[in-house]
């Protein structure tokens, strides 16, 4: 007996002893895996503090850090992300949650009521900036502000199916959407720097919010299918707040003093009243919108019908084709047309100092060019290159025409301006999306891409014989001057040296290769001075504080 209890104290002991070792190992482990935790952390926190500072010296690279130019990037960039979130959260319930058949009709009544609220932007939206030009920053900070409490009302709406409170909240971002859009642009001559040009701005600004919008799409999906779309509007709403803060935070410069004006400037403006170069840049971005438009709802229906001869095999010798089925296709065509629109913004930068109305020409020569050439070899690879190019298109032809528009519109009317061309580019792709919607049902990729492709050339054609047309009309002007100049028995060197362009037709005379005093057609003298011929040279990322703030040339 005596020897069965030593031998059952002795198995205590040694299973005691044991569980004490399990417990120091087990004690050994959570140790290392804390200090693994704790080192991962810290390795993330310093990896995400290298993103920042190297994120903050490319957006205040070139003096934008004095002028605000980086803060205005940055805030442009949480704009772009903040909105790229509303949208995957409200992807699944407004659109992508119905069958493809019901999906047409949403889709349609969506971009119909969408001119709505646009129509409205033009005569309304720009003259308030206009008349606000003090006060700029809270102006951005209420349309930010705005988004963020719709995304409240929004993400409220989402648990009950409130559709109609959906379509209203998601109208207002849109809208107030573009009246940032709109500000931030208009006071792009604000912040520019003396280095920079005003397309390398604007297209500083697309490639930071083109890549802010790529991370937040992914990250808000990831959001939405872990936590639910109310739960991302609801981050939403708090990062749309957060910004409104870092937009009153803005340098005071951004705001326009108050001038008195005489006469007092029009409500509100039209492509009449902005001038043959405006006008024509306008033009020419219209019918690239019109395209991206009818391209995006053509493809994205034509492939869930599976109308594309890709999808339409669905075998092959026997054996079934499941790669290139219907959510790969899409995931590709989104891929292809991010691409081209970060392609487009880094063109823009690189261009610097070329002609702006040039390469608005140039884009939609492009897209003309391959909507023929995709309606005649269509098929997946052509789906990928048309979708990246007009992309591209898109994006370049945009930053032109914000540059032309900054650089010959007054600062008293340069929101009423871009709200003009805001709402004209919005319709357009309204339009050209229902054009799409209507031309997927014959679920021909022949019938709709001819059409298109037509249209496209017969816009080009229309502009280059106008451009032709002022061209002539600019050569004229500069030999009657001379002829007057013989005339009077001496020729001055102005009229000798005098250049013209065909973009200064309607001008009486220039000495540096742009118009000094520049008469608008609306009536209103804008006097500008010009001492370079916007030939504004980079100089490196080194600042001389000797030099300018900003850009005299803005």
């Amino acid at each position: 007996m005596e020897g069965a209890w030593k031998r059952a104290r002795e198995i205590s002991r040694r299973v005691g002893s044991g569980v004490a070792g399990a417990g120091r190992a087990t004690a050994r482990a959570g140790k290392a895996t804390a200090s693994g935790t704790a080192r991962a952390s810290k390795a993330t926190a310093a990896g995400a503090h290298k993103v920042g500072r190297a994120t903050r010296r490319l957006t205040y690279a070139n003096g934008a850090g004095r002028t605000g130019l980086g803060r205005l990037i940055e805030l442009s960039a949480g704009n772009s992300a903040s909105d790229a979130m509303v949208t995957v959260a409200l992807a699944s319930t407004v659109f992508f949650g119905v069958p493809v058949g019901e999906a047409r009709g949403s889709v349609a009544l969506y971009l119909v009521i969408t001119m709505l609220p646009f129509g409205l932007l033009a005569p309304f939206v720009g003259p308030i900036l206009d008349r606000f030009r003090s006060g700029r920053r809270y102006v951005m900070a209420g349309t930010l502000f705005g988004r963020g409490l719709l995304c409240f009302a929004m993400a409220a709406a989402v648990g009950p199916g409130d559709l109609p409170t959906l379509f209203i909240g998601a109208l207002g971002v849109l809208v107030l959407s573009k009246a940032y859009n709109v500000s931030r642009a208009a006071i792009m001559p604000s912040v520019l720097p003396a280095d920079i040009t005003l397309v390398s701005a604007n297209a500083r600004v697309a490639l930071f919010t083109l890549v802010a919008a790529g991370v937040a799409v992914p990250v808000g999906a990831g959001l939405t299918v872990w936590l639910g779309s109310a739960a991302v509007l609801r981050v939403a709403m708090v990062a749309f707040l957060l910004l409104g803060v870092v937009a009153v935070r803005l340098p005071r410069h951004v705001d326009s003093p108050e001038m008195e004006e005489e006469g007092g400037p029009p409500r509100w403006r039209t492509l009449l009243k902005v001038g043959p170069t405006v006008a024509e840049a306008v033009w020419a971005n219209v019918a690239i919108r019109i395209f991206s438009g009818f391209l995006l709802f053509f493809l994205l229906f034509l492939v869930q019908d599976k109308a594309v001869p890709w999808l339409a095999m669905t075998r092959a010798q026997g054996a079934e084709v499941v790669f290139f089925d219907i959510p790969k296709t899409i995931a590709l065509l989104a891929a292809a047309a991010g691409l081209g629109g970060l392609a487009g913004a880094a063109v823009a930068n690189w261009t610097r100092n070329h002609s702006p109305q040039l390469i608005v020409l140039a884009t939609l020569a492009v897209t003309s060019v391959t909507s023929i050439v995709t309606a005649i070899f269509f098929g997946l690879w052509a789906a990928l290159a048309i979708s990246l190019i007009t992309a591209f298109a898109q994006e370049l032809g945009k930053l032109a025409l914000d540059a032309i528009v900054q650089r010959e519109i007054g600062e008293e009317v340069r929101s009423s301006t871009f709200g003009v061309v805001e709402a004209m580019l919005q319709l357009a792709w309204v339009f050209g999306g229902l054009v799409g919607l209507v031309l997927s049902l014959t679920q021909s990729s022949l019938a709709g891409l001819v059409t298109l492709a037509v249209v496209l050339t017969a816009a080009l054609g229309w502009l280059l014989i106008t451009r032709r047309r002022r061209v002539r009309a600019a050569d004229a002007k500069l030999r009657e001057h001379r002829a007057a100049a013989a005339r009077d028995g001496a020729q001055p060197a102005d009229v000798a040296t005098a250049h013209y362009s065909p973009d200064q037709a309607d001008q009486p005379e220039n000495t540096s290769g742009w118009a000094d005093e520049r008469t608008d057609t609306s009536g209103w003298a804008d006097e500008r001075t010009d001492t370079s011929g916007w030939a504004d040279e980079q100089r490196g990322d080194k600042i001389d504080p000797t030099k300018p703030l900003t850009n005299p040339n803005a």
